[in-house]
């Protein structure tokens, strides 16, 4: 039995998770509030999942590293400083960053890192999500994630190269642009295409969520595999066994 804590249990993805977990017959869960001390809760879990907001995931993992329990961050739009925190917690406990929790999406990963490699720069590469029109943060955690792993597989810096959205005479495309474009509408779970566009062909990568139960299968799952690991910084395609 894994005593599962569930950070942000009443926000969308949060309910969710906790909902699912209930019916698992290898979880225990305990619900808390972004207005819950979780450092009072901690003490009782194997294993803590944050799906609260950016700023919260930073005391958390503090928390964690000092009780040395395994945390599963599902939160996005951290800052450099915020990240580097993590990264520092992780050091003290083991630590999963996943901006996405869904199967399909880190395998989206993995294939938008061999295709980037595979093409090189002959190829332009853009980078469309859409999501509901209630979602604060953009682009979303898995486009900035998928625009640095390609970033990272032809040699580029995401901080210079990435370009978000483009308005009035903003002159030819550089070759080495990496497109990231922010949709927001109705009830959208989730949906991302990768577009490398060549002379004469274009391939796309796209993934499309219908349910967020995808999430929270995907959020249960990193749960139950990083229990008792070593501290350290892991990420969804650890799970998957993807090199």
């Amino acid at each position: 039995m894994i005593r599962l804590l569930v950070h942000g249990a009443n926000g969308r993805l949060g309910r969710v998770i906790v909902e699912i977990a209930k019916t698992e017959a290898n979880f225990a869960v305990t619900r808390a509030t972004r207005e819950d001390s979780p450092d009072k809760l901690i003490g009782a879990a194997d294993v803590v999942v944050d799906v609260s907001a950016a700023a919260a995931t930073v005391k958390l993992a503090q928390i964690c590293a000092e009780t040395e329990k395994p945390l599963v961050v599902g939160t996005t739009g951290h800052n450099h400083a915020q990240l580097e925190a993590l990264r520092q917690a992780s050091a003290y406990c083991p630590l999963m960053l996943a901006p996405n929790f869904s199967v399909g999406v880190n395998l989206l990963y993995w294939l938008a890192e061999l295709t980037a490699k595979a093409l090189g720069e002959n190829f332009d590469v853009e980078i469309i999500e859409w999501h509901h029109r209630l979602k604060k943060d953009a682009p979303s955690g898995t486009a900035k994630k998928l625009a640095e792993t390609i970033a990272t597989a032809r040699q580029l810096s995401y901080e210079q190269h990435a370009r978000h959205g483009r308005t009035g005479v903003v002159g030819e495309r550089s070759r080495d642009e990496i497109g990231v474009h922010a949709v927001r509408g109705g009830d959208i779970v989730g949906e991302h295409t990768v577009v490398f566009a060549g002379p004469g062909e274009r391939i796309e990568l796209t993934h499309k969520a219908s349910s967020r139960e995808t999430f929270a299968r995907g959020a249960l799952r990193a749960a139950s595999w990083i229990v008792g690991r070593a501290p350290g910084l892991y990420e969804m395609r650890d799970i998957l066994g993807l090199e």
